[in-house]
C-alpha cells in the first residue's frame, strides 16, 4: 500500500492598508483555529512598520501567540519566493479599493470588511472595546471558513462561500 499524501496547507493572505491591527488579528486567528490545514500570513498596500499594541495585547491576553507577528508590505507575497496563495481576504475597505499585485497561485478572494478599532477614539475601554468588537467579527468568520473544505468544492462554490462568509457579522 502506498503512502498516504499529506493534506495539502492552505495559505490564506489577509489585507488591510496599514497591517497593524485587523489583519494582524485574522492572521493570529487562523493560525490558531486553521487545525494545521491552513497557513495565515498578513500584509499591507502600505503597512505602518508596526503591529498596534492593543491588537498584540488581546491577542496575549486571550493567550493567542503573537511571536513573528510583524507589519509588512503586501509585496513580499507578490514575488517569486512567496508561498502560492490559496486565498486572499480584505479586512478594511480601503484596502479591497485598491489594485491589488497579481498574487502567486491565483487565489480565491472576498472581501471580509471590519470596522477599524485603531480608529476608534475614545477612552482606554472604548478603544479596548473596538478592538474585541473586531476580534469577535473576524473569529466568527475564521471558524466559519476553516469548517469549510476547499478541497471538496470546485472555485465557483467556494468564491460564493467565502463572499457569505464576509456578510456575516
Amino acid at each position: 500500500m502506498s503512502p498516504t499524501p499529506a493534506a495539502h496547507v492552505h495559505h490564506v493572505l489577509f489585507l488591510c492598508t496599514g497591517n497593524s491591527a485587523r489583519s494582524i488579528l485574522a492572521e493570529a486567528l487562523l493560525n490558531h483555529w486553521g487545525g494545521g490545514r491552513f497557513r495565515a500570513y498578513s500584509a499591507g498596500s502600505f503597512p505602518v512598520g508596526r503591529v498596534n499594541p492593543r491588537a498584540l495585547a488581546l491577542l496575549e491576553h486571550l493567550g493567542m501567540p503573537t511571536e513573528g507577528l510583524r507589519s509588512k508590505s503586501w509585496d513580499e507575497f507578490a514575488g517569486p519566493e512567496a508561498p502560492a496563495l490559496d486565498f486572499v481576504f480584505t479586512v478594511c475597505d480601503a484596502a479591497a479599493g485598491e489594485v491589488c499585485p497579481i498574487w502567486p497561485g491565483h487565489p480565491v478572494t472576498a472581501h471580509w470588511g471590519v470596522a477599524d478599532p485603531a480608529a476608534v477614539e475614545g477612552s482606554e475601554t472604548e478603544q479596548m472595546a473596538a478592538f474585541r468588537e473586531a476580534f469577535r467579527v473576524l473569529e466568527n468568520r475564521i471558524k466559519a471558513f476553516t469548517a469549510l473544505r476547499p478541497e471538496a468544492l470546485d472555485r465557483l462554490a467556494l468564491k460564493q462561500q467565502v463572499d457569505a462568509i464576509g456578510r456575516q457579522g
